[in-house]
């Protein structure tokens, strides 16, 4: 029994089952199109589909990182402890996690149209690209930013069997979202990545870096005022934007003033806080 506990504390942790700000991340584009595209009331059903497949993707995501970074993640002091790098499970095992979670993603999307269930091929592509993206581009965020926002991708199409213009504006905003959340992530890392070769956009800005992520949140939250525009939100929306726009350049600024570890990490997790928020905004807005 003992073993089998530290087996399964193990892939607690390979799909960081107590970290869940990363669902946050996966889970906020995708309920932004939901909500939009039904007109404020999902159904029951399109609305567990999604917050259980962005779990459920998210941590087949963390999967295929770990098991594309285990020999850098043991020189890495923020990863070294994970269950790859530490030798608490094998790649074999990772891979049936890995498996395993794709087959009950999958459970969840054959639930939707066939129109979705052929876009999903897209997302789970784009989940598995992204860990390898770094060993050859300097933007690894922007494959991230793409997996993340598939959803809303998906979300659009599982209502209206197609993929709107507004669901193609929520997907792009994500881009550049990711790529600046991302790098704020990337901060934390990036002596140990510059010493050992992981490429990311923290290194490739450079000292502008704080300038660059500050104009990837202002393009977010640009496209999302575009996306109210055409979707006909109205005020308290467009003041969750406004709010939520201020909240990430002032966790910036902190990482900027003081370029730790912690606050990099607080100015990243800033980030689902406003996910939510403008998800919050968006089921108001829509529902008063």
């Amino acid at each position: 029994m003992g073993k089998m506990t530290k087996k399964i504390g193990a892939i607690s942790d390979l799909i960081r089952l107590d970290k869940q700000y990363g669902t946050l991340l996966v889970l906020s584009p995708a309920l932004w199109s939901l909500f939009i595209a039904s007109g404020g009331t999902p159904t029951t059903k399109h609305l567990s589909i999604f917050v259980l497949g962005a779990f459920l993707m998210r941590s087949a995501g963390c999967v295929i990182n770990d098991i594309a970074d285990r020999g850098f993640d043991p020189h890495v002091e923020r990863t070294r402890s994970r269950p790859l790098a530490d030798g608490r499970l094998r790649v074999r095992e990772a891979a049936v996690v890995f498996l395993l979670l794709c087959a009950l993603s999958f459970a969840l999307v054959v639930q939707l149209n066939t129109y979705t269930v052929a876009l999903s091929v897209g997302g789970v592509l784009l989940a598995a690209l992204y860990p390898f993206v770094k060993r050859v581009s300097n933007l690894p965020q922007a494959v991230l930013g793409a997996a993340f926002g598939w959803g809303a991708v998906m979300a659009w199409s599982a209502v209206h069997e197609s993929v709107g213009f507004v669901a193609v504006l929520l997907f792009v905003a994500n881009i550049f979202w990711a790529l600046g959340y991302d790098t704020v992530y990337a901060l934390m890392d990036i002596e140990d990545d510059k010493r050992i070769g992981v490429k990311s956009a923290a290194i490739l800005f450079g000292a502008r870096v704080y300038t660059a992520v500050a104009l990837l949140y202002l393009a977010f939250f640009a496209v999302l005022a575009v996306v109210g525009l055409l979707s006909a939100l109205g005020a308290l929306y467009f003041a969750g934007l406004a709010l939520g726009c201020i909240l990430l350049l002032w966790s910036l600024k902190r990482v900027k003033e003081r370029p730790t570890r912690k606050r990099a990490f607080n100015g990243f997790l800033t980030n689902a806080a406003v996910g939510m928020l403008i998800l919050a905004c968006i089921i108001i807005d829509m529902n008063l």
